[in-house]
């Protein structure tokens, strides 16, 4: 039947072997049977540029996701808070589109509703403000004409400080909030809803207005990974 695959929060990088291994199968043995693939933010660790595209493993997963579309595979990307850096170099040597987050479309007939995540995320207030920050052009070219390796050292430092902020916050604190969720589904027309970031992957029925909603989390692959395959009849979350 024909279906479509969602995964997000790979974070790929050279010190995670098992997860690269997991996500190149992944590739060559299960998304080459879909009709799209979309990535919903944090495909690598970190991302410093598309200057840095030459990096080994960097080059190896462009090549692979250009190995998908050639076998007939649509590609999509859409940043996370790890790689929002990403950019139309990378895309075009992957293949693959990068979309806007939040990306609204119609999925097997089913309007749907594409984010990384993060944005729902608002009772962590410090995060937010950051990611406003990082978001922002300016700050992004200024980083950007940085040098590739001085800006590898700012965001190690960036990635320090992270753990240690997140060692002093609630677990409820880096979880959606139920108004953020809601107000989305209410912007959106009530759509079904699909992102990663928490890693707490689970199927949720959102009343809103009185209407239920579906809301997907992806799985984190940071020990087995997994997707969600979806077509005319549903979705079905799958763990590697």
């Amino acid at each position: 039947m024909p279906h479509t695959l969602f995964i997000s929060d790979t974070h790929l990088c050279i010190s995670r072997q098992h997860t690269n291994t997991l996500f190149f199968d992944f590739l060559r043995n299960t998304a080459t049977k879909a009709e799209s693939l979309y990535v919903l933010g944090d495909l690598f660790e970190y991302w410093p540029g598309d200057d840095d595209i030459d990096e080994p493993l960097h080059t190896e997963v462009a090549s692979a996701f250009s190995q998908l579309k050639d076998r007939g595979v649509a590609l999509f990307l859409m940043h996370g808070n790890r790689d929002f850096l990403v950019g139309e170099k990378f895309c075009k040597a992957a293949g693959m589109t990068l979309l806007k987050d939040p990306y609204l479309f119609d999925l097997h007939g089913t309007s749907t509703l594409l984010m990384h995540g993060d944005t729902l995320c608002t009772d962590d207030i410090a995060y937010i403000a950051f990611r406003d920050q990082v978001r922002n052009p300016a700050w992004q070219a200024a980083f950007l004409a940085k040098p590739l390796a001085e800006r590898k050292m700012i965001i190690e430092g960036l990635r320090e400080s992270s753990k240690q902020a997140q060692t002093q916050k609630s677990t409820e604190i880096m979880d959606v909030t139920n108004e953020a969720v809601q107000n989305t589904l209410r912007i959106y027309n009530y759509p079904r809803l699909i992102h990663g970031h928490t890693h707490r992957p689970a199927k949720h029925a959102e009343t809103v207005d009185g209407k239920i909603c579906e809301r997907w989390v992806l799985p984190d692959w940071y020990e087995h990974g997994g997707y969600l395959r979806c077509d005319s009849s549903g979705c079905e979350m799958i763990h590697i």
